[in-house]
C-alpha cells in the first residue's frame, strides 16, 4: 500500500483516498493498490511511471471514466462513487476537460465544430456556440483556422483544437494523457506553453507523461510503480 501525502486539504477540487483498481484478464492485475492523492486548486501535477504502473488508470479514476473497487474519489466535495452513471457523465461534461495523445477529433467536422461538440449535449448553450469556439480557438492561436478540417491542420494545430475543445465547458480540472507524445520537440514545447498559460489562468492540471522534460513543466511529479505511489517530487522553483 502507498498513501503518499494526506488527501484532506480543503482547497483540493480532486481527492483520491486509498483507491484500488483491479482488472481481471485471465488473472487479477492490481492496476492501483491503495493510492491517495490530492490535486490542490490551480496546481499542475505530472504523473510518471513505467508501462503498467497505473498512470492511465489513475487518470481515468480522477476523470470519472472509471470507479475504484475500493477507496473514494471526490470532486468538488462530491464522492464519485455515490453518483449514478448519468450524474458522473454530467460531472465529466461540466467540470473536467480531457486532452489525449491522439487528438480524438472528428475528421468530418471543422475545427470550430469540433470545439462546439461538448456544448451540443448540454441544455441552454445553443446560442453563441460558434462565438465560443472562435474565442477558444483564438486563445490557442488558431483564430484563423476555424473552418479547417483536421486533415488540413498540422499535428500541433490539431492538439490545440483538442485543448480548445477540452475548455469548451469551462472545466475546473484538465486531464492530459501524453499530450505531446505525437509531436516533435518544438511543437510539443508550444503545446506545453499553452498548458503553462492555462495554469496561470487558474486551471488545475494533471498530465500523464513518460518524458522527464515534459513532466518538469509541472509543479510536482507523482511517481507510480506497480500500482503504488512511490514518490511525490516537488520541483525546485515551482509553487
Amino acid at each position: 500500500m502507498s498513501t503518499g501525502e494526506p488527501a484532506s486539504e480543503g482547497g483540493s477540487p480532486v481527492v483520491a483516498r486509498d483507491v484500488r483498481r483491479t482488472y481481471y484478464m485471465g488473472e487479477s492485475v492490481d492496476a492501483l493498490d491503495g493510492v491517495s492523492l490530492s490535486l490542490p486548486a490551480g496546481s499542475y501535477t505530472a504523473v510518471m511511471g513505467p508501462s503498467g504502473s497505473g498512470k492511465s488508470t489513475l487518470m481515468n479514476l480522477l476523470g470519472c471514466l472509471d470507479t475504484p473497487d475500493e477507496g473514494t474519489v471526490e470532486i468538488g466535495g462530491r464522492s464519485v462513487g455515490d453518483l449514478s452513471g448519468g450524474e458522473r457523465a454530467r460531472l465529466r461534461g461540466t467540470e473536467i476537460g480531457f486532452v489525449f495523445q491522439t487528438f480524438n477529433l472528428m475528421p468530418r467536422l471543422t475545427a470550430a465544430e469540433n470545439v462546439t461538440l461538448p456544448l451540443v449535449f448540454h441544455d441552454g448553450v445553443e446560442a453563441g456556440r460558434h462565438e465560443r469556439a472562435e474565442t477558444l480557438l483564438s486563445r490557442v492561436g488558431l483564430g484563423d483556422r476555424l473552418d479547417h478540417a483536421p486533415n488540413e491542420l498540422s499535428g500541433g494545430q490539431r492538439q490545440r483544437v483538442a485543448i480548445a475543445r477540452a475548455l469548451a465547458n469551462e472545466p475546473t480540472l484538465l486531464l492530459a494523457d501524453e499530450p505531446t507524445g505525437n509531436l516533435d520537440t518544438e511543437t510539443g514545447n508550444e503545446i506545453l506553453a499553452v498548458f503553462d498559460e492555462l495554469q496561470a489562468a487558474g486551471r488545475t492540471i494533471l498530465m500523464v507523461t513518460h518524458e522527464r522534460r515534459v513532466a518538469e513543466r509541472a509543479d510536482r511529479i507523482v511517481h507510480l510503480i506497480d500500482g503504488e505511489l512511490a514518490e511525490i517530487e516537488q520541483l525546485e522553483g515551482k509553487r
